[in-house]
């Protein structure tokens, strides 16, 4: 573990922002942080950083101060600059030991190049983001923190900064914290779940999605879907049952092995042609749901 929590608690006034929490970062790992707003996330990252005192616990580290690195939410830096005076005052601040290839070098893998020389005012807010990137990784920092880093960004400026974290995953260990869930899930392979200030879940993404959503199943049939629908309704072992706009039915069930055997049935009694059936995957957002409802 490059990274360790014992009972990390930091309170304000009465209020407990952390109550506890025992994190456990595997190194070379992207650690997806989630949770509600209001959990507690940017706190977190904040001790991590060192730029809070906890009010309780303790953070166990290797690395040197340096070398943890955090990315604010919204970073802000002064229209004037170009992106390339902004990396290089970033390596500045770092260290003379940073070489001054380090610049263009960070600029490539944010793709930043043909923009370096352009003053920052002028740069869109995926561009925005991935300047800050290349400014917070300047220093090769072992332990990278990004606060929300895709969270105000149209699709494309979301696949430019995932694609981007995806790249850097070989050089750093990465803590992400973000309320969007599917870039969790697409980035990620570890993952923590916080709700008020408490970890409620801590582990690999696939140990988190294996058997913890209510299984269900996705089927399509040629008509009669209205009476399909209306009977399974009536069936004691059926959790639920949505039309979707596609013209198919998600039918939550109390158990797959039950649904394999009455799905036959019900079809059967309807006189309805099946077009097709699969049982659906647990995704991230339909767990996280489980656990912070």
């Amino acid at each position: 573990m490059i990274l360790r929590t014992a009972g990390l608690s930091k309170r304000y006034g009465s209020h407990a922002a952390l109550d506890g929490v025992d994190l456990a970062v595997p190194e070379g790992s992207v650690y997806g942080l989630v949770g509600p707003n209001g959990a507690g996330k940017t706190t977190l990252l904040a001790i991590l950083a060192g730029l809070r005192r906890p009010t309780a616990g303790a953070v166990d580290c290797p690395l040197p101060r340096r070398r943890v690195a955090l990315l604010p939410d919204t970073p802000q830096f002064d229209p004037w600059l170009t992106g390339r005076e902004v990396v290089a005052l970033a390596r500045e601040l770092v260290g003379a030991e940073v070489p001054a290839a380090r610049v263009d070098e960070v600029l490539h893998d944010a793709g930043l190049v043909d923009a370096a020389d352009r003053r920052v005012g002028g740069y869109s807010r995926g561009m925005l983001q991935r300047l800050g990137i290349a400014a917070t990784v300047i220093g090769e920092p072992g332990l990278l923190l990004l606060d929300e880093p895709a969270s105000a960004l149209d699709p494309a400026g979301r696949r430019e900064v995932l694609d981007l974290i995806l790249r850097l995953r070989v050089r750093s260990t990465t803590i992400l914290s973000s309320h969007i869930l599917a870039d969790v899930q697409e980035v990620c392979d570890t993952v923590g779940i916080l709700r008020s200030g408490r970890l409620l879940f801590q582990g690999s993404l696939d140990s988190l999605l294996v058997g913890r959503a209510i299984p269900a199943y996705r089927v399509r049939v040629r008509e009669p879907v209205a009476a399909v629908l209306q009977r399974l309704r009536g069936e004691d072992w059926v959790t639920g049952v949505e039309a979707e706009p596609d013209g198919g039915l998600r039918v939550g069930v109390r158990s797959l092995p039950e649904a394999e055997l009455q799905l036959p049935r019900v079809l059967a009694a309807c006189d309805a042609r099946l077009v097709s059936l699969e049982p659906l995957a647990a995704d991230l957002e339909s767990v996280f749901l489980e656990l912070t409802s």
